[in-house]
């Protein structure tokens, strides 16, 4: 059993009454520091930690490159609940505008964010703007690749086939190969890693992968993969008006409710191949 689950009793009732073990996926808390300072609490599944770090501050904006982020380490000597639950953060200076003033956004965000929040913190309207460029993309993608999306997705969610309880984000190529998933009891965090993944793996932007998710699609979920420069987010659920307006406006093929042959497509569907 790895980081991602851990056992408790419980009390099974069905036919009759057995008392067993459950296997759950393990939620706790992910304190990112920057210079020593914290930044943020991120509650999280335990696992590619860093990816979760690395992904949430590009698509944030807090950073641009591999190279913004000098250094990542946990602290020594840290006991109790922070043991293994905090990663420190080294930035490099921010470039300055022709005005003179940095060029990424102020470390302000000294907020819980919950697995089901992701953009707890932000403390105006205005710190929700995305800064990004439409995406420009060539990817094509027939309708039978995308109705083995969901499945293929599953297939490599292995905490989930053992609890039940997570989220899933997966990129694939336009013939359905998987590239990489990552779970999370968040879905925003799913997200995090993936591109955390990419963006250590020099494959940002992604213009020519799509995204499988295995929730909703909201306002978090479309606002990452638009700064990630993915063109085409798949769901089984529903998405949020915003992320349908965030679709259109972006250039993103938004498709909700894929489930075998059936699909709505709510934004730029000229990618889809019928």
């Amino acid at each position: 059993m790895n980081e991602s689950v851990v056992e408790r009793a419980i009390v099974r009732l069905r036919e009759g009454r057995t008392d067993e073990r459950d296997r759950l996926a393990v939620e706790a808390p992910l304190e990112l520091r920057v210079g020593g300072k914290p930044l943020t609490v991120v509650m999280r599944t335990p696992g590619n930690d860093e990816e979760l770090a690395r992904g949430f501050l590009f698509s944030e904006g807090m950073i641009g490159s591999m190279g913004d982020l000098l250094a990542v380490r946990r602290p020594e000597g840290l006991a109790g609940d922070e043991a293994g639950n905090v990663l420190d953060l080294q930035l490099a200076p921010p470039p300055l505008t022709l005005g003179g003033a940095p060029a990424r956004p102020a470390l302000e965000r000294n907020f819980i964010a919950s697995s089901s929040c992701g953009v707890c913190g932000k403390t105006s309207i205005a710190q929700l703007e995305i800064h990004a460029a439409p995406i420009s993309s060539s990817l094509r993608v027939t309708r039978a690749v995308l109705r083995e999306l969901p499945g293929r997705l599953r297939a490599a969610q292995a905490v989930f086939a053992e609890t039940g309880g997570l989220h899933a984000s997966g990129l694939f190529d336009a013939a359905g190969t998987l590239i990489a998933a990552r779970e999370d009891v968040g879905r925003h965090n799913a997200l995090d890693k993936l591109i955390g993944w990419a963006l250590a793996d020099g494959r940002l932007p992604l213009s020519g992968s799509l995204l499988m998710v295995s929730g909703r699609v909201s306002f978090e979920i479309l606002q990452k993969a638009i700064v990630a420069g993915i063109p085409l987010i798949a769901a089984v659920s529903a998405p949020s008006s915003l992320a349908v307006d965030l679709a259109e406006r972006y250039g993103v093929t938004l498709i909700g409710f894929l489930r075998g042959d059936s699909m709505n497509v709510y934004a730029h569907a000229g990618r889809i191949d019928t």
